[in-house]
């Protein structure tokens, strides 16, 4: 079988990852990385980097992955899709939905394998999660709340915590229900000097009327990835960080002791701490980019999906200014 040809532009934090995964992936040879500055910290020392994408273009790269900055995904996606090749763009897709738009529908007209990187969703904790809820493990979701924490990012100057750390959210609570955001209320601060938001808390509905909360900032010293979502027979906890999934099931059991009672409520059920493989998130979502574009499926995140979280992290800064629900 003929190995795919791959190419990365951005060699930033995130873009170095790319570079060591796509380098040791089967049936796939990274021909090209491209980053106007260089490889400037010696991430990729035995390969050349190119300036410009169409130095990448010339190469005859089969797909690129995008790992610039968000303000300059709809330029260098358009470049790519015009040239025939395949994208595979770090999340969020755009800055704005009207350019998440645009890609979108470009690579639809060309016919071409689109897919954005919101590599949460590859986590085997959330892997797990999606399995068990289909198979009604939690019966009916009521609710789902987020906790995004952590210091700041130097490596992020375009977009605040709404669009760089609220979308993971945004994207897993949509795809582990099936279902879309309806409304969203939220309140945003500037705590650190930078144009945009650094923290936000969010609560929102879905359509299927799921309740959602997320707390996001790049303000806590403390680091913490952790979903809770909230079942008729139970809860599940993720944590994305550990990729630790637990089940918390409704109390069965009455607690005698009024101490007890007071510390864990007033009945308890069982907990399982459940075991499974961890493969690394992002090499699976490579894998699954490689397998669809070899036609052997395998999920990844659509850009329609991507848009549509896109519109929901704008209907939550819209939110933030206006101080008012916003419907979408």
């Amino acid at each position: 079988m003929k190995k795919l040809r791959a190419a990365l532009v951005g060699l930033g934090i995130m873009g170095s990852n790319h570079a060591r995964v796509l380098s040791s992936l089967a049936d796939v040879d990274l021909v090209a990385i491209a980053d106007p500055q260089g490889d400037v910290r010696g991430l990729v020392p035995n390969q050349e980097v190119l300036k410009t994408v169409d130095d990448v273009i010339r190469k005859g790269v089969d797909y690129c992955v995008i790992a610039a900055p968000t303000a300059l995904h709809e330029e260098i996606s358009v470049k790519l899709l015009d040239a025939g090749v395949h994208v595979l763009i770090e999340k969020p897709l755009s800055h704005n939905s009207q350019s998440a738009r645009r890609i979108a529908e470009i690579a639809q007209r060309r016919g071409l394998v689109g897919a954005v990187g919101h590599v949460e969703r590859f986590n085997s904790a959330f892997q797990q999660a999606r399995v068990r809820i289909l198979n009604d493990e939690l019966g009916e979701i009521y609710q789902i709340s987020t906790r995004r924490l952590g210091p700041f990012p130097s490596r992020i100057a375009d977009v605040g915590v709404v669009m760089d750390l609220a979308t993971h959210d945004i994207d897993l609570s949509a795809w582990i229900t099936g279902a879309k955001y309806r409304s969203v209320s939220a309140q945003s601060s500037k705590r650190v000097g930078r144009t945009y938001e650094d923290l936000v808390a969010i609560t929102a509905k879905l359509d299927n009327g799921v309740v959602v909360n997320h707390l996001v900032n790049w303000i806590s010293p403390l680091k913490e990835r952790k979903t809770v979502i909230t079942g008729a027979k139970g809860s599940f906890v993720i944590d994305t960080l550990t990729s630790d999934l637990t089940f918390y099931a409704n109390g069965t059991f009455t607690i005698q002791q009024d101490q007890l009672a007071h510390l864990r409520g007033v009945s308890q059920g069982d907990i399982h701490i459940y075991a499974f493989d961890k493969p690394e998130p992002l090499r699976t979502q490579h894998s699954n980019f490689r397998d669809v574009l070899f036609g052997k499926g395998g999920e990844v995140v659509s850009l329609e999906n991507a848009c549509r979280t896109v519109e929901v992290a704008e209907a939550i800064l819209r939110s933030c200014q206006t101080e008012k629900v916003v419907a979408l």
